[in-house]
């Protein structure tokens, strides 16, 4: 196991670097759409954020389903079964634009939000103007996204972090001159972020495809070899992994989303402390992401090469180099709380409010980052609907179910026991941190579960046996 560990630990490194600075270079492109679209009015900050939450919201449901191409790929690229990654791509691609294409009409019709967000009239004009715009933008990111899924399965992701820093470039000229109008541009406003937004989309999902096609790594997988129209087959054989993951997504983004909805009610001071320690928890949950990213490729490429003990040692590995490296995130915010708050605002209310939070957000994020690389693991093993279940019963039942009744309602039991309700903001942090620990806690053992039992099992069966079943 030790040697074992050695090996993993730099090669999980290798692949989660890259995809964490890509991962930061989109937070970056948000906060510079916030910060742009708030120096040009503040009916205009409301609807880019009321929009980006719709967006995400609608993208990241979508988003899992095209990325369950990255376990089929490893696999196959495990098994040196590199033609078939080719046609496996082809047909995420066809998907992608099936998806962008329901996306789009949720974008361009997007009233049930609007009523849950409850907007102001002159809000609510601009927040249209923006979901048209970014409407444009979601089949450029969908495929740009089947990119990702296939580059970084085949233990290549610095293609896309250098995309993404290139997109990022893009990103802030062009949010200039369509927000503030510079150089003739037409002066958009806040809807400005979203169509440059589309624009600088649709120019990386070209690079992107371009250095698929030139490269030469990519030629023994033959993606642009032929023609390939939609295989229902291969299409349902993928949903079957890809709708779980879409649903996984979405539960956890929406757990969040619901909970500042939620929060709104308790006035700005408390909507903005729930925002500090929300931005702390989304940066750390990048690194979860991609050494989730990382551990799931990893683990899907030893199961393709029929090498389940090493499948195993890189979950468990991931889960443990992410453990570390949260206890000590967990222990610098302890120690530095007031620092941290000090780097958003200066306004006492909100301090007192945000640094309480971040007392929760040490350990929410330590099982948050946790269960992501248990996620990633299981998913390498082409298992997304456990996980599904266990997301929807802990994210919302004890997270969101649980944060309404600690945070927002008054519980004669638990003040009869000494406790004091409703807690407000610090009621939903406890409830999102008791169903991350139920959450991993219980996938943890299912990977065990998993990863033992496909052990024993390739040991008892001939290859041969395996591939006439």
């Amino acid at each position: 196991m030790t040697s074992s560990v050695l090996r993993i630990v730099p090669a999980i490194f290798r692949l989660a670097w890259p995809v964490l600075v890509a991962q930061l270079a989109v937070i970056a492109s948000g906060v510079l759409d916030t910060v742009m679209a708030g120096h040009y009015s503040a009916v205009d900050l409301a609807a880019v954020g009321i929009g980006t939450s719709v967006y995400f919201s609608v993208f990241i449901g979508l988003l899992g389903m095209v990325q369950a191409l990255s376990p089929i790929a490893a696999q196959l690229y495990g098994g040196k079964q590199y033609e078939r990654i080719g046609e496996e791509t082809r047909q995420t691609a066809w998907l992608s634009l099936g998806l962008a294409v329901l996306g789009v009409l949720v974008l361009a019709f997007p009233e049930p939000y609007l009523r849950l967000f409850g907007t102001p009239p002159e809000v609510e004009s601009r927040t249209r103007a923006y979901l048209y715009g970014i409407a444009w933008a979601l089949p450029a990111m969908l495929l740009f996204r089947v990119f990702f899924a296939l580059t970084t399965a085949v233990s290549r992701p610095r293609p896309v972090m250098m995309i993404n820093l290139v997109y990022l470039a893009i990103k802030a000229p062009l949010n200039a001159l369509l927000i503030y109008g510079l150089l003739g541009a037409p002066e958009m406003g806040g809807p400005g972020c979203a169509v440059a937004t589309a624009i600088a989309s649709w120019l990386i999902v070209a690079i992107a495809w371009a250095y698929c096609a030139r490269h030469p790594f990519y030629r023994p997988f033959r993606v642009f070899a032929r023609w390939s129209w939609p295989n229902m087959s291969a299409l349902w054989n993928h949903l079957k992994l890809g709708v779980p993951m879409g649903l996984s997504f979405f539960v956890e983004v929406t757990s969040f989303t619901f909970m500042a909805l939620f929060l709104a009610h308790l006035g700005a001071a408390t909507s903005a402390g729930h925002q500090i320690a929300s931005n702390v928890s989304a940066v750390l949950y990048m690194f979860g992401l991609a050494v989730g990213n990382a551990t799931g490729v990893l683990t899907a490429q030893a199961i393709g090469a029929e090498a389940p003990r090493d499948a195993r040692h890189t979950g468990l590995t991931g889960v443990g180099m992410m453990l570390a490296i949260s206890a000590c995130a967990a222990l610098g915010i302890f120690i530095q709380a007031r620092e941290i708050v000090l780097l958003y605002t200066r306004d006492a209310a909100v301090q007192a409010i945000a640094i309480r939070l971040l007392a929760f957000v040490a350990l929410y994020q330590l099982f948050d980052t946790a269960q992501v690389v248990i996620v990633n693991a299981l998913r390498g093993y082409k298992i997304a609907f456990i996980p599904m279940l266990v997301y929807t019963a802990a994210l919302w039942g004890i997270g969101l179910g649980g944060g309404y009744l600690l945070g927002l309602t008054e519980l004669r039991a638990a003040n009869a026991l000494g406790g004091a309700t409703p807690m407000g903001a610090a009621g939903f942090w406890l409830a999102g941190l008791l169903s991350l620990i139920v959450a991993a806690g219980i996938l943890f053992a299912y990977f065990l579960h998993v990863s033992r039992n496909y052990r024993s099992e390739i040991s008892v069966v001939p290859a041969g046996a395996r591939e006439s079943a």
